[in-house]
């Protein structure tokens, strides 16, 4: 490539032979920042101005709409003449339309058919619920949608798309169960409306491709050269799709990485790219945004899975601060640590905008967010509401205001209807008419005029009983603000109703916020005076009360119009990005890695886990601060201790501050082994049968071959092993040892 008329200076040796691989099946292992975008970009500029190759006859096919933004940007700043990038530019559903706005015709539908996005979904499946005469309450809009998808891809494309074309429907019987009723009727409303979902995008142009050969004809002979980004997030119908089309031309191009598939919990399979069939595979492991130090501990944590390419990140990057390790006493404490080394890096002059705090799940934002408030730091829920603004929070806040002070109208309002009793706008606007008529507040009035039929045949004289019971309750002197959440929560009907939407994120934030309000009763309930007048002839505030009046500085959103502020957000959120300065935040063993994850997946939710950990601590730059707390976990109900991560990584790649219990670490022991005989019952072996793997000991593995044995975790049930050209730490079941002559 000495020749090209592209400017290929910068490639190092790994990214030219990438971009020089043309022909054939070809599988380039892309590292963390070791640059995949550069080279898919100038592969496609060298194909079409050093081999000639029209860009009609190339698919380039990404993840997300913004990365296909991001690549024709790119490409088009390569290309002499940037018409050259043409739409086969794409996500895999934009290829999927590209290819039903010329075949769609053969099932029966325009070509101007329309595409449901989610709130039209919901829309139909609320009408279909409707004219079934299903009960809301049992059953939520959330499942049905989840039931559809999953009927769906139970089916695939064979079994479900020719009810869609003409006559299809005509072929069913009537002994149908409710749950079969409930597919068939959303897919007669997607048919009067000529419309397809994402997955019927993808489903309706399989059909098509395996059905009419000469439609499967024509698309083959127009790609003669096929590149697929991210390809570890692909599923099973996406994988079908590259097949397909790049059956004829052979040529095919896939980047990937699969220590970051983080998307195999909803259907994404990162195996079929580790056994991809390729002719030349090239790793990219330079990495180019972080130091050493970050990727020495990135590289010693994903080294515990299984389910991988094998590869070591390196860089050319000098040497910094070591990852540091907090550990602290308490959440708070926790909290304040990061709050105060934010604050002080900015007094430093570093950005607000280089920081990011990065966190396994979305509750745990709530006490870094008032740590930032107090420290008058600027941040931003990145793809979020921030936890405070969170509609569960403020209904729950709602509750509690009102049982503190039952002429809090603007409470009054929020909560009234929630969840529903059928007390709608209509009923409220007359119930505003008449406490303004009376000079009373709306609870007041409500109460005074509950036998009204307007208002009778509403539930509210159950929410006034609700209001007054524990309005009275909260004035008592000992009363917990806790307990009086804890019950609201529960006689207001509001946990249940949030329990049968089945949105777990929800429901852990309501029990993020008792464990807070739990907290705050802790570290204050010694402070405050008996319910007694004082000598200005007025009473103390109760606890309760003065809770609300502290989480009320927590609910202003000052800080929204800032935009030089810094970061929080899910890992899941934060990949594809990066940051000077990290903050992994939450690294307690059932939280990070979270052991719903585990029991519901078992070694492949253990081994998603950790690529999340992987993908977090790749996020850094200059810095990475790995925290976590002692305490008691809220969502859990159980005393928190030290992620098994942190106890994967390698001997003196980390600093640690603050001082961690030896039990703690037991603890964590214990945990991990616990869990691992319940989940991993087969390959399980108990730390007595640890003694044939110890320190010196010669073993056997698979794919990496022969090697010795340099430490021994009996606790984990695994071995840290040399084998010449690198160090893994392994479980018993991946080894035989070798036995002496």
């Amino acid at each position: 490539m000495a020749d090209s008329v592209l400017d290929i200076s910068g490639l190092n040796a790994q990214q030219l032979e990438a971009v020089e691989a043309t022909e054939g099946r070809v599988r380039v292992v892309a590292g963390a920042g070791s640059g995949k975008t550069r080279v898919l970009a100038t592969r496609y500029a060298y194909l079409v101005e050093d081999i000639g190759v029209d860009p009609a006859n190339i698919l380039c096919m990404t993840f997300t709409n913004k990365a296909a933004q991001e690549m024709k940007q790119r490409i088009g700043s390569l290309l002499k003449d940037t018409a050259h990038v043409n739409d086969f530019v794409c996500t895999i559903h934009g290829f999927c339309v590209k290819v039903l706005r010329r075949e769609i015709y053969r099932i029966g539908f325009p070509k101007n058919f329309n595409i449901v996005d989610e709130d039209d979904a919901k829309t139909f499946a609320k009408e279909v619920m409707k004219e079934l005469g299903m009960d809301r309450s049992a059953i939520t809009v959330k499942q049905v949608l989840s039931h559809i998808a999953y009927k769906k891809s139970e089916l695939g494309a064979g079994g479900y798309i020719p009810l869609l074309l003409p006559g299809g429907m005509e072929k069913l019987g009537e002994a149908m169960d409710e749950r079969e009723r409930v597919f068939m009727r959303y897919l007669q409303r997607q048919l009067k409306f000529l419309a397809l979902d994402f997955d019927d995008l993808v489903y309706a142009t399989l059909y098509i491709l395996h059905t009419f050969p000469d439609a499967r004809e024509y698309w083959q002979n127009e790609l003669d050269y096929v590149q697929v980004d991210e390809v570890q997030d692909c599923n099973a119908t996406d994988w079908e799709i590259i097949n397909i089309v790049s059956q004829r031309c052979g040529n095919l191009f896939i980047v990937g990485d699969p220590d970051q598939a983080i998307y195999e919990w909803r259907g994404a399979k990162p195996d079929f790219f580790v056994d991809f069939p390729a002719d030349r595979t090239i790793v990219l492991d330079e990495n180019y945004r972080s130091t050493p130090d970050i990727l020495a501990v990135a590289n010693s944590v994903i080294d515990h899975n299984r389910m991988r390419i094998p590869k070591q990140l390196r860089t050319s990057k000098s040497h910094a601060a070591r990852v540091l390790h907090l550990h602290a006493d308490s959440e708070p404490e926790e909290a304040e640590w990061v709050a105060k080394r934010i604050r002080s890096l900015a007094d430093a002059g570093e950005p607000y905008s280089g920081m990011a705090i990065l966190y396994r799940a979305a509750h745990l934002s709530r006490a870094f967010e008032q740590a930032l408030i107090k420290e008058e730091v600027p941040y931003t829920v990145w793809g979020g509401v921030r936890f405070f603004e969170r509609k569960e929070i403020k209904d729950a806040l709602a509750y509690l205001r009102l049982a503190a002070n039952p002429d809090d109208d603007m409470s009054f309002e929020r909560v009234v209807n929630v969840p529903s009793r059928h007390f709608g706008e209509s009923t409220l606007g007359r119930l505003k008419a008449v406490a303004e008529t009376l000079g009373k507040s709306l609870f007041a009035t409500l109460v005074e005029n509950i036998d009204n039929k307007e208002f009778s045949r509403t539930q509210a004289r159950e929410f006034t009983y609700l209001i007054e019971k524990y309005h009275a309750t909260s004035a008592g002197e000992g009363i917990k603000a806790s307990d009086l959440l804890e019950g609201i929560l529960t006689e207001s009907g509001l946990k249940k109703a949030i329990r049968k939407d089945m949105d777990e994120d929800r429901l852990q934030n309501i029990n993020e916020l008792l464990g807070a309000v739990k907290l705050y009763e802790q570290q204050h309930s010694d402070d405050l005076p008996p319910l007694t007048e004082g000598p200005d002839g007025q009473r103390p505030l109760t606890l309760l009360e003065q809770y609300l009046q502290d989480v009320a500085l927590y609910t202003n959103a000052d800080y929204r119009k800032d935009t030089h502020s810094v970061r929080l957000m899910t890992i899941h959120q934060a990949k594809g990005l990066e940051f000077p300065y990290v903050f992994v935040v939450g690294l307690t063993e059932g939280i990070f890695p979270s052991h719903r994850s585990i029991r519901e997946r078992k070694l492949k939710g253990l081994e998603e886990e950790r690529r999340l950990m992987y993908v977090a601590v790749t996020r850094g730059e200059k810095a990475v601060v790995l925290t976590e707390s002692e305490g008691f976990d809220f969502n859990s109900k159980q005393s928190k201790y030290p992620s098994r991560f942190l106890t994967e990584i390698g001997k003196g790649l980390v600093e640690i501050e603050g001082d961690i219990d030896e039990t703690l670490l037991k603890g964590t022991a214990k945990l991990v082994r616990k869990l691992d005989s319940e989940i991993f019952a087969e390959e399980f072996i108990d730390a007595n049968d640890g003694d044939e793997f110890a320190p010196g000991t010669e073993v056997l593995h698979k794919r990496f071959g022969r090697g010795t044995v340099v430490e021994n975790n009996p606790d984990r049930g695994s071995a840290r092993v040399d084998f010449g050209s690198r160090t893994v730490n392994l479980r018993y079941s991946a080894l035989t040892p070798v036995p002496h002559k």
